[in-house]
């Protein structure tokens, strides 16, 4: 979906998935807006991934006919152009305007063959070019590398003042729109990242070749009005060394113009003693080989990998990815397949209490909505997980199997672990495993010693990090939540690292 779609994607996600929530958002609200993207001729009803982004962006295109009068903040940081074209043009201006400004030869009007002036721009621009050589392999290899230090500071500054804000805007809702903003805000960056790279890098790339073309066109400048005279001096180099060197490094320059370059007896004579600098050569030939070097080095390269970043993010505007996997879509995409959330439990060891039921429902309702089926499987017995006909398999069709402890007990690999991992390669394609920490026994034994409650926490969690997964924590004897926002998330993010099946 491109970038507009993609922006009014995430503000509904964002407002859906607010906690506390937004009261400018409301049930009736998101089932009027699905409604409505049910009955869009360009959703169809197509399983595949296309279809899917249709009918979420349908969604969204509806939900902003009433959000948007209700939350001005909202409807404003949607208005709001994050990126124009033009601010290549203004980079490119000041970067040539710098380069032209420059001074690259100094007062002295002599230029150090050995130490030209625009050699640490040269310099710079090879190491760029290696930075780049290595992202490039590091994608053949199928790591991709982060954005390099400038290209990320630049994409921040290009950012800097776009972001939505945190507050309200006078008459708009409370502290659930203000927590909305600041969600839809970090979700964007997220999924931006790709695009705010490549259009920092096409700033950057264009304001390097502008730079390159200000110091030829200065030193061209300065040139019609002084007399520059070139020589070298070297402590450890002699006269060949010295002519290698320049040859080695001017070469291509020297090929294109045909400027040919003195012999190393020529060379010799240009050589001047410290202190005693001599008149030199005209530095014309020279300076005509350097900037025709640094055309080949610095602006010819730089231009087309400004072209090329230009591109990939006019790509990369009309992609722009959402996170699909997260459990906020799948919700949708079970919703628009008129399809319920089926969730299986199986108590290990200990059984649930009586308001368990609710509780889940309770607990797991946010992510995976309030349509959602609970089974509580019969509790497995400790070391019976390799018992395969006391073992629970989850029905067909379930969305998440669920693996309940006690957090009173001590997990161990061979006991919970493998009992996990078993449930978790039980579960149809496609179903999540998580682990499900079950504190309330624990809380009501050690409620006066909240460090041993922290303590027996840690341990779980480190228990779980071994499984790949992360645990989720809850009272079940609760059937109220004493931190709604705090459990979605924890449910959210156990749901994106589920328990691995056992190899």
């Amino acid at each position: 979906m491109n970038e507009v779609v993609a922006r009014e994607v995430l503000m509904l996600q964002a407002f859906e998935t607010a906690q506390p929530a937004a009261p400018s958002w409301g049930d009736d609200d998101r089932a009027w807006a699905t409604q409505h993207a049910l009955q869009d001729d360009a959703v169809g009803a197509s399983a595949d991934t296309e279809a899917f982004e249709a009918f979420i962006a349908a969604r969204a295109r509806h939900a902003m006919q009433r959000l948007a009068p209700r939350e001005p903040l909202a409807a404003g940081a949607l208005a709001r152009r994050l990126w124009r074209w033009r601010w290549v043009g203004w980079a490119m201006a000041a970067a040539f305007i710098g380069g032209l400004l420059a001074d690259s030869i100094g007062s002295s009007q002599r230029i150090n063959l050995l130490a030209p002036p625009l050699l640490a721009v040269l310099v710079w621009n090879g190491v760029v070019y290696l930075g780049l050589l290595g992202h490039a392999l590091l994608r053949l290899l199928r790591r991709p590398p982060p954005p390099g230090a400038l290209i990320g500071l630049t994409g921040r500054v290009l950012r800097l003042g776009r972001a939505v804000p945190g507050g309200t805007a006078p008459g708009a809702s409370g502290a659930g729109s203000a927590r909305a903003l600041q969600s839809f805000a970090a979700l964007w960056l997220r999924s931006s990242a790709p695009l705010s790279a490549a259009r920092a890098a096409t700033v950057l790339h264009a304001a390097a070749a502008a730079l390159a073309l200000g110091l030829i066109a200065g030193l061209y400048g300065r040139g019609l009005v002084l007399d520059y005279r070139a020589g070298w001096e070297s402590t450890f180099l002699d006269a060949p060394s010295a002519h290698a060197i320049l040859a080695a490094l001017l070469a291509p320059a020297a090929a294109l113009s045909g400027i040919a370059l003195p012999d190393v007896g020529a060379f010799d004579a240009l050589r001047s003693a410290h202190g005693v600098p001599g008149s030199g050569a005209s530095a014309a030939p020279w300076l005509h080989l350097l900037a025709l070097t640094l055309a080949l080095v610095v602006v010819l390269p730089r231009a087309l990998l400004a072209l090329g970043s230009a591109a990939r993010a006019r790509w990369l505007a009309r992609h722009v990815a959402v996170p699909l996997d997260d459990p906020y879509y799948q919700r949708l995409a079970r919703l628009r397949a008129g399809d319920v959330a089926r969730v299986f439990v199986v108590p290990y060891a200990s059984p649930p209490g009586a308001q368990a039921a609710a509780a889940l429902r309770a607990l797991l309702a946010p992510a995976l909505g309030d349509g959602l089926t609970i089974e509580i499987a019969p509790t497995l017995a400790f070391g019976a997980e390799d018992d395969a006909g006391a073992s629970a398999t989850p029905v067909p069709g379930t969305t998440l199997a669920v693996a309940l402890f006690d957090l009173a007990a001590t997990p161990e690999a061979e006991n919970q672990g493998r009992f996990a991992q078993q449930l978790a390669a039980r579960a149809p394609a496609g179903a999540a495993a998580i682990m499900l920490v079950d504190e309330a026994a624990f809380a009501r034994r050690f409620s006066a010693d909240p460090t041993r409650l922290a303590q027996r926490r840690d341990a779980w969690r480190r228990f779980a990090q071994a499984c790949g997964s992360l645990p989720v924590f809850a009272d079940l004897d609760a059937t109220r939540l004493a931190d709604p926002a705090s459990a979605a998330r924890a449910v959210q993010l156990a749901m994106r690292s589920p328990v691995q099946a056992a190899a």
